[in-house]
């Protein structure tokens, strides 16, 4: 009896599950679906979910198209260059922390955790991005959020885990602080280095706040405020054509062009999950339970 109630309950868990995942897949495949179609088709249809006249049209555009390039390359370089940065500086802090021998190290991580419950706001820190000379740089992305409390504690926490038998043997055979880190504390958190540098990567790509507020130039916009541009306001003159000359081409409209666009600017970060999902949960769960 109890094991057939087991069952029923398992069975309805994993029809609740199917469910909540169809929800989720299925607007990103009706995006998809519209971005691959033909304009007409697109015009015709309300829900699409499967290609209808397959054509390549609407990639073939953002690729090729200046601005969207140029676009691309912003966030490209903020991703990269960003959680370059950012790892190199919250590794480095989070190491300091751990260190068990560091006088004051409760009172810098109470500091730490003090910046997680509070701000200074919006106006302080356009305030102090535009006294800093930053404004219309792309280096207002990348400086104001070069350190995460949330990452570098959870980072200070696998550090922390690491037995203090290995730094203690490394010291002995004649290791500074710097070569401990580098050869026996980074191999060791692999799995920690992959969690928060998706963190990291995904926060850099999907940069949208500090664009709007940090780039009055539209040529430094990066790709989601210029998605914005385009997919709230339906309108083409961003990328340097009117709605009409898009329309009288036949081949486009403004939904192919917008969701191909969106498919172009999720498919990196969709890309490169499957390769850090072994390192994910892992690096979450001794990051957050250990220390």
């Amino acid at each position: 009896m109890r094991s057939s109630l087991l069952s029923v309950v398992d069975l309805l868990i994993y029809v609740l599950l199917i469910c909540l995942a169809l929800l989720t897949l299925l607007p990103i495949l009706h995006v998809f679906s519209v971005s691959l179609s033909s304009s007409q088709t697109v015009l015709a249809s309300k829900l699409m979910l499967y290609p209808k006249e397959p054509t390549l049209e609407s990639y073939k555009f953002i690729f090729r198209n200046d601005v969207l390039l140029r676009s691309l390359g912003i966030t490209v370089f903020i991703t990269v260059v960003g959680t370059f940065l950012n790892l190199l500086f919250t590794t480095t802090a989070a190491y300091v922390l751990s260190r068990r021998d560091l006088p004051g190290a409760a009172f810098f991580l109470m500091m730490i955790v003090v910046t997680m419950l509070f701000s200074a706001g919006i106006i302080p820190g356009y305030m102090l991005i535009r006294s800093l000379g930053l404004i219309n740089s792309v280096w207002a992305m990348i400086l104001p959020g070069l350190i995460s409390a949330f990452n570098l504690i959870l980072m200070r926490n696998f550090f922390w885990s690491v037995p203090e038998g290995l730094i203690e043997s490394a010291r002995i055979d004649g290791a500074g602080e710097v070569r401990t880190l580098v050869q026996i504390m980074l191999p060791l958190s692999l799995p920690a280095l992959a969690t928060i540098g998706l963190f990291y990567a995904v926060g850099h790509w999907n940069e949208f706040f500090r664009g709007i507020f940090y780039m009055t130039d539209s040529k430094k916009w990066p790709l989601q405020v210029l998605m914005r541009s385009i997919i709230a306001q339906a309108d083409m003159n961003e990328l340097g054509l009117s709605n009409q000359q898009v329309y009288q081409g036949g081949k486009l409209n403004v939904l192919t062009i917008q969701s191909a666009t969106i498919i172009a600017a999720t498919m990196p970060i969709l890309a490169v999950y499957p390769f850090l999902q072994k390192y994910f949960v892992r690096g979450i769960l001794i990051g957050a339970v250990k220390g």
